[in-house]
């Protein structure tokens, strides 16, 4: 998973830099594309790497501040893949207060999630997301309408390096175990299921504080 973007980006500079043969235009601009695509593939599998290792260290604390958790919803859906985006549907609740959460944390576990949703479910296949809060808890839910995970692998999905049989090249299985350990880092809970119409459903529940502004609005 490193070894292949680097060599992407290694080759396509290599033919850039080859004086001997006239390169045109359109064929630069593809090879600038194969070295962008293949650099942000290598800096989020790095990323995924350092975050695993946060996790596994324990050694990090919660930075949190007041969040806007639609606007961080927002946020990983723009970094989605161009082509994935329009399957995305996010209908932001108004009401929604803002909470004392890391920004950082939950934008990154997110992420993760809403990420393997546009690499392994079909492309015909829509992710709905839905967050609301109640009663001191933050519940997010990410529901697609996929074919769903094969319930021998359900208890799984959470554990380090873990990907599914067939479930093609790329990937190293560590999205969901480092979402998992940043959700339980604010001692919350994720969990998933399949949905009897067909696709699954990962929820995550945080308890969270309500800003001050919020609830002197609500009275």
């Amino acid at each position: 998973e490193l070894k292949t973007p680097i060599a992407t980006i290694i080759g396509a500079i290599d033919t850039l830099k080859d004086t001997g043969i006239p390169i045109p235009a359109p064929q630069q601009n593809e090879l600038l594309n194969e070295m962008e695509t293949a650099a942000n593939r290598l800096s989020y599998q790095v990323e995924n790497l350092l975050n695993m290792s946060r996790v596994e260290s324990g050694n990090f604390r919660l930075k949190t501040d007041w969040i806007d958790v639609n606007e961080i919803i927002f946020s990983c859906i723009r970094k989605i893949p161009a082509q994935h985006v329009k399957r995305f549907i996010f209908k932001p609740d108004d009401k929604l207060p803002l909470l004392k959460l890391d920004e950082g944390l939950i934008e990154t576990a997110l992420y993760s999630i809403l990420h393997n949703a546009a690499r392994y479910t079909p492309e015909q296949a829509t992710v709905t997301i839905d967050a609301r809060y109640e009663d001191g808890f933050l519940t997010i839910t990410i529901s697609d309408s996929g074919t769903g995970i094969p319930e021998q692998h359900l208890s799984h999905i959470f554990e380090k390096f873990y990907r599914l049989p067939h479930s093609g090249t790329g990937g190293t299985g560590l999205g969901l175990s480092i979402a998992k350990g940043f959700v339980e880092a604010h001692e919350g809970k994720i969990s998933v299921r399949n949905l009897k119409a067909g696709g699954a459903q990962f929820e995550i529940t945080l308890p969270a504080e309500v800003s001050y502004l919020n609830s002197l609005k609500n009275e």
